[in-house]
């Protein structure tokens, strides 16, 4: 099982989370910034445990990231 967390407030709506990682990531139509699929969110961060099958495409969301906003550790 793997963790994924997000800052959402300093995302900058770039896209390249919802590129690598299309199941994971949306993009709101609200406010422009990506939206961690199935995450809670507490005190502006919003994470998710997910199937160790996501870490791929995952930790190249977090690394394509340009704000580095996005970590992926083991649950």
């Amino acid at each position: 099982m793997i963790r994924i967390t997000q800052q959402r407030e300093k995302c900058i709506g770039c896209n390249a989370c919802v590129e690598a990682a299309f199941n994971r990531w949306r993009m709101s139509k609200k406010d422009g910034r990506c939206t961690l699929i199935g995450s809670k969110e507490k005190r502006g961060f919003y994470s998710i445990v997910v199937d160790d099958h996501e870490l791929e495409e995952n930790l190249l969301a977090a690394k394509n990231c340009p704000v580095n906003i996005i970590k992926v550790h083991s649950a």
